[in-house]
């Protein structure tokens, strides 16, 4: 499994995911535009992110607490989300019954290959994509700073981290391909 290195993938998911169910659209753009497990991802509620700057929770897999912006993009999707909304309220909160309760890592994985599939976005998709493809764009956009990214993941060594999201393979195709006699 990948990062979503096309950038048109990344926009068609998210319309069709904000089209269908404006919970898994927020799910989705949360995910990459904040790159947490999906463990992480589902323990937050209303009150973590509602008119915050920042996150600081910690991560269930290594229990460092990583302090994040939060992009002024998701800002405003999640100020437009939590409206109505109480703040003991899981932010991915299970839409059946009245009981509080987040939605299953299997059901947000089945979110997202819904949305694959229907975009016809045929690379293998799962729950980790998102925090890979937060991963990968972070690198792009940031002019290769792999250290930065490797911080902000928590990854001990930068070639776990170059492996992670694809460049180390990207950079043996490039220099092979590269190859004129």
């Amino acid at each position: 499994m990948m990062p979503i290195t096309d950038k048109r993938a990344v926009t068609d998911i998210a319309g069709y995911l904000y089209e269908k169910n404006e919970r898994d659209y927020v799910l989705f753009m949360t995910g990459i535009y904040l790159g947490r497990r999906i463990s992480d991802l589902l323990e937050y509620r209303v009150r973590d992110l509602r008119g915050k700057d920042y996150v600081e929770i910690p991560e269930k897999k290594t229990g460092d607490t990583i302090r994040l912006t939060i992009n002024p993009h998701l800002q405003k999707i999640f100020k437009h989300f939590f409206q109505g909304k109480k703040d003991y309220e899981y932010v991915f909160r299970r839409s059946r019954g009245k009981e509080n309760r987040p939605i299953s890592r299997v059901r947000a994985w089945q979110i997202l290959n819904e949305a694959a599939e229907a975009v016809s976005y045929n690379d293998h998709v799962s729950c980790h994509t998102m925090r890979k493809t937060f991963a990968y764009w972070l690198y792009k956009d940031s002019g290769g700073d792999i250290s930065m990214v490797q911080d902000i993941l928590g990854h001990e060594d930068p070639s776990i981290t170059r492996r992670y999201i694809g460049i180390d393979q990207q950079r043996k195709d490039a220099a092979i391909n590269g190859l004129h006699f």
